[in-house]
């Protein structure tokens, strides 16, 4: 079954993101209560920014698809794998890792302009985020993309959210200002309904805002995946998820009980 057209899979290759409408509807629920377990049981690699004025936080976890049910049956039974594969044109679908974000109420602490490859220890160019919105995101919250950025042939320096190094001295050059030269550049972004998605590059610059409303949550269940061409990287310091436990060695093929394959489905 064909989950996304001609059109879409054009701009994904070219733009490096496109939105998906509609597709995960029903997983939205499934997804809610996976991430409130989340919330209230995170691992020890959770991060949690309070706002500058106390109004609210930034959560983020990943790597728990084995502790909760509802992220289990979300990637193994939904349309996402499926729908990877043909965006990226790959044959087999793999999970690296899932990474869920949640901007509470009142959260001023944007998503700094980052793109993702370089805080992996994954290479390969078959590669793509699925990020599932599970609230009403509006423009003014939404995730933005610098198009066509995932074939600028550079790797960004990883920064932490607070926008610390990740690794001093580690030899990329920084993220350019995009905020300072939006004019030199193609802004994505979309206004999305619960059940919507957005799916991407690993090599896409991209950025949020905050999220200033009142009473409106911003949760979001991102899944990380990639297809035949993944190879087990080795970086300069440390890596984001950091993937203690995995003995692989660099150029390996991806591999092992942390990756399991998402497509096609086992049977």
């Amino acid at each position: 079954m064909n989950r996304v057209d001609a059109a879409q899979i054009r701009d994904f290759q070219e733009e490096g993101a496109v939105a998906l409408r509609g597709l995960f509807r029903e997983w939205v629920e499934p997804l809610r209560a996976g991430i409130e377990r989340n919330i209230a049981e995170p691992s020890a690699i959770a991060r949690i920014y309070p706002a500058a004025n106390g109004s609210g936080l930034f959560f983020g976890d990943y790597c728990n698809w084995s502790r909760f049910a509802e992220y289990a049956d979300f990637l193994r039974h939904s349309a996402l794998a499926e729908t990877a594969a043909q965006l990226m044109g790959a044959s087999t679908v793999r999970l690296f890792h899932e990474h869920v974000l949640v901007k509470e109420p009142g959260t001023d602490m944007p998503t700094p302009w980052h793109h993702d490859q370089p805080y992996y220890s994954v290479d390969g160019r078959q590669n793509c985020s699925v990020w599932v919105a599970l609230d009403t995101v509006p423009l003014d919250t939404t995730v933005q993309f610098v198009a066509g950025s995932h074939r600028w042939g550079r790797w960004f320096r990883p920064e932490k959210f607070d926008r610390t190094a990740l690794n001093q001295d580690d030899g990329l050059e920084p993220v350019p200002d995009i905020d300072a030269e939006r004019g030199r550049h193609r802004i994505l972004s979309w206004a999305l309904e619960p059940g919507d998605a957005v799916a991407f590059h690993f090599l896409t610059l991209h950025s949020a805002p905050g999220n200033r409303a009142a009473g409106r949550r911003r949760r979001a269940f991102s899944a990380r995946v990639v297809g035949d061409d993944a190879r087990w990287a080795v970086r300069k310091g440390k890596t984001s998820p950091p993937f203690a436990g995995v003995t692989l060695g660099a150029g390996e093929a991806l591999q092992g009980p942390e990756f399991p394959v998402l497509y096609p489905r086992p049977a």
